[in-house]
């Protein structure tokens, strides 16, 4: 399935949610971590990028893992990364996009991005990009959405109407195809269900928003969403509650490729 989201609307919308995102982010957070762990061992950059760097969390991170390497934070949302340059980490913070990298050829280390990679509707230029920026031995590590995530919100909209009201995520099979013809080797390529609870409809929606996730993708309905169809979309969605609250499930690809 073609994966084409509005960047316009999805820089906008991140950028809007920069002083939110911080106090909604754990699914963020714990998927980066992750990512952190998949790093081979061995890797010494004396060059990172953080691609989609957000508010700049894990370009922090990345500074205290490798304490002697310059770092490069890039964010197609400007708003962003206004937070993430008062925090540090990096010592440039670039607007960019990752299917266009405004870097040199051969000039990174290794290029990390988590969670951000779901919005570019041209993954095979996304690698294209990693492959030409990377030096000789450098890594590619990332996280990214798949189909089957928010599978439950996406079940319980089709129960009320017909429209597109959950963004789309490319299939594990896309991944897997365009990460084999990218011509970097492939080491990790696997997905990770993570689940979170929320006490009802209102608190799922509202943390959607405040990460700037909310619908972005083409085919989803103008203007407002009424109060009759929220209070069916509740009831569609109340028989997936489960004892820890109303279950959100995201399927998480995490990928380490490497530049022969």
């Amino acid at each position: 399935m073609s994966v084409r989201p509005d960047k316009r609307r999805v820089a906008a919308s991140f950028s809007k949610a920069a002083g939110s995102y911080d106090s909604v982010a754990q699914l963020q957070r714990d998927v980066g971590r992750q990512l952190l762990w998949y790093l081979p061992l061995s890797l010494r950059p004396e060059r990172w990028l953080d691609l989609g760097c957000g508010t700049g969390h894990f370009s922090r991170a990345l500074a205290e893992w490798y304490p002697n390497a310059q770092g490069v934070a890039v964010d197609i949302a400007e708003g962003m990364l206004q937070h993430a340059r008062k925090a540090g980490g990096a010592q440039c913070f670039v607007a960019g996009d990752a299917e266009q990298l405004p870097l040199r050829e051969q000039s990174c280390d290794l290029i990390f991005s988590s969670l951000a990679l779901q919005w570019c509707g041209d993954f095979q230029a996304v690698l294209g990009e990693a492959s030409r920026v990377l030096r000789p031995g450098g890594v590619l590590a990332f996280s990214s959405l798949c189909v089957g995530t928010l599978q439950e919100l996406r079940d319980s909209w089709q129960a009320v109407d017909g429209f597109v009201h959950v963004n789309r995520f490319r299939a594990l099979e896309d991944y897997q195809e365009l990460c084999t013809d990218s011509g970097l080797h492939l080491g990790t390529l696997q997905v990770r269900a993570h689940r979170l609870h929320y006490a009802d409809l209102r608190s799922l929606t509202h943390g959607l928003k405040a990460l700037g996730a909310h619908n972005l993708n083409e085919g989803r309905p103008a203007g407002l969403t009424g109060r009759a169809r929220l209070r069916a979309l509740a009831e569609a969605y109340e028989p997936h509650r489960q004892p820890e609250g109303l279950p959100c499930t995201y399927q998480v690809i995490y990928g380490v490729l490497q530049k022969e």
